[in-house]
């Protein structure tokens, strides 16, 4: 069963809170940036050893063991879900134009694609924007505040994390009401988010010499970078920028 969103988020908070009061420890050296990275490095490998016992090998074998086309219906299932928060978000901000084509690919998709496992949107040339309520925060001139390692979830900041944590309160598969499909759906979407991963975590296994640091500073600098192009050039993020 998926972890419950609310109780990681409400250990995170906790955790925090302890993390700030050791920062001090942490030394003339720390970066400004990652003030409780002893906290952040402990959940690193908390969620490492999760990884290793079980998303990664689960997912492993999904990847193995499942045929494309499903694994592409199953994908598009959860974008399209993930296209009503991503309108939201772009009405929030301001963005008509990328609020109508979000709003329209839902439906399109919902209506025509069964259910949003065919991605009839696409085919009609209809632009996909992913837009999260962290972004949404920083295009509004929330600061980031520190980096957070979230229990499960990963790299993420104290702003994105606030963000993450109203999204998932308004997820639509926590709204389901027949409670083994709404968890059979949860554990679909982990595994396959995780299998979309394999390939990025093999590299970067690979390439990194200190994979803590490495994921920090790539997570940072493209969180600021989406919020610098939300801000300066007044553009969403246009599918696969992620």
């Amino acid at each position: 069963m998926r972890p419950d969103r609310g109780h990681i988020l409400r250990w995170t908070a906790s955790l925090v809170l302890t993390g700030m009061l050791a920062a001090c420890a942490t030394g003339p050296d720390a970066n400004p940036r990652d003030p409780l990275e002893p906290m952040n490095r402990k959940v690193t490998q908390f969620n490492d050893a999760v990884d290793g016992a079980l998303l990664k090998p689960v997912a492993t074998v999904y990847q193995e063991v499942t045929p494309d086309p499903v694994r592409t219906g199953v994908n598009n299932f959860f974008e399209n879900l993930r296209d009503v928060w991503s309108f939201i978000n772009a009405s929030l901000q301001l963005r008509p134009r990328e609020a109508a084509e979000n709003f329209l690919r839902f439906n399109v998709n919902t209506f025509f694609g069964v259910a949003g496992l065919f991605d009839v949107a696409s085919e009609m040339g209809i632009e996909r924007t992913r837009l999260d309520f962290g972004q949404t925060l920083g295009r509004w001139g929330v600061p980031s505040g520190p980096y957070l390692v979230l229990p499960i979830f990963g790299p993420s900041t104290v702003r994105d994390a606030a963000g993450f944590s109203i999204e998932s309160s308004g997820d639509l598969v926590q709204g389901l009401s027949n409670i083994p499909t709404r968890n059979s759906l949860y554990v679909l979407r982990a595994v396959e988010t995780r299998a979309n991963l394999l390939r990025a975590t093999t590299l970067l296994e690979g390439a990194a010499l200190d994979k803590y640091s490495f994921t920090r500073e790539l997570y940072l600098q493209r969180r600021e970078s989406q919020i610098e192009d939300l801000i300066d050039k007044g553009i969403g993020l246009k599918d696969g920028s992620e």
